[in-house]
């Protein structure tokens, strides 16, 4: 990712997105050219020049202070997530290095099983797919037989075809997902596997292209999704996600059916799994 280039789109983005009145002023009788705050209006917000605002904006090179970050978070109302991303571009806290490891750690494999019968999975800060449980092969497909280099989640969600109208609401999951990945990307901006994985869904899919232009930025430690799933019918699973102290790279995704109607639903999916399927980070590579 060229940091620069990232950092002047998007400040232009979030100065865009803003009226007048979302930051306490006036409406001009003077007609807007452009969408949203006026330059000189978020260097009046953030006590720096408009010459300032224009050289970030147009990505000159310049490397704004901690306290300055502060002044433009709080001047275009960024959100907690939006202003670490803002930091990160701006090189004022430590880029995290990708792991060295492709595997994770035995024990956090086994956690995966463990966590039977609620479906999880373990993923990267790429968002590999990296270990999983018979129960989220169940809900989702079976991973063991994806090819490496398609067992991502963000790539699922995008490009497979099974997936297309698994999610009920598509859009919603790809935007929360496309602005996690966003921060991501911010965090480890030296990785080339990451952004080579940004590069491919921007080409591949005029959807992400879409939505990856519009800069959001959030991580999405909890929520829930709506599912349509081709066997088990409609159902609506709660997520949480965790990472664990001493590998923060990795994230535990662990599902629960949100009522009780997805449960009865979910419990009938995995008592018709078939086989046991292969969790990718077992300690043997062996199936469970």
């Amino acid at each position: 990712m060229d940091t620069t280039r990232e950092l002047a789109a998007f400040l232009r983005t979030r100065r865009e997105r803003l009226a007048p009145s979302d930051v306490g002023l006036p409406e001009s009788r003077r007609p807007r050219r452009t969408p949203g705050l006026r330059r000189e209006e978020v260097a009046e917000l953030a006590g720096v020049s408009v010459d300032y605002v224009v050289r970030l904006e147009q990505g000159r090179g310049l490397r704004p202070s901690a306290s300055v970050l502060d002044a433009l978070a709080r001047a275009l109302r960024l959100s907690d997530d939006e202003r670490s991303y803002l930091f990160d571009l701006a090189g004022q806290r430590p880029s995290v290095r990708p792991p060295r490891l492709v595997r994770p750690p035995a024990s956090l494999a086994r956690l995966v099983d463990d966590l039977s019968p609620l479906p999880a999975m373990l993923l990267d800060h790429r968002f590999d797919i990296i270990a999983w449980n018979r129960e989220m092969s169940a809900l989702m497909l079976d991973f063991g037989e994806l090819p490496d280099e398609h067992r991502n989640a963000m790539w699922l969600c995008v490009m497979h075809p099974a997936l297309r109208g698994f999610f009920r609401d598509r859009d919603l999951v790809l935007r929360e997902g496309i602005a996690d990945l966003r921060a991501a990307c911010a965090a480890h901006p030296d990785d080339t596997a990451l952004t080579g994985l940004v590069a491919s869904l921007t080409a591949g899919s005029e959807e992400f292209a879409r939505l990856w232009a519009q800069r959001d930025v959030k991580v999405n430690g909890r929520g829930h999704k709506r599912l349509a799933h081709p066997d088990a019918g409609p159902l609506t699973i709660e997520f949480e996600v965790l990472s664990p102290l001493q590998e923060p790279h990795h994230r535990l995704v662990i599902y629960r059916a949100a009522d009780p109607a997805s449960q009865a639903a979910l419990d009938a999916l995995i008592g018709r799994a078939a086989r046991p399927l292969q969790s990718v980070g077992a300690p043997d590579g062996r199936p469970h």
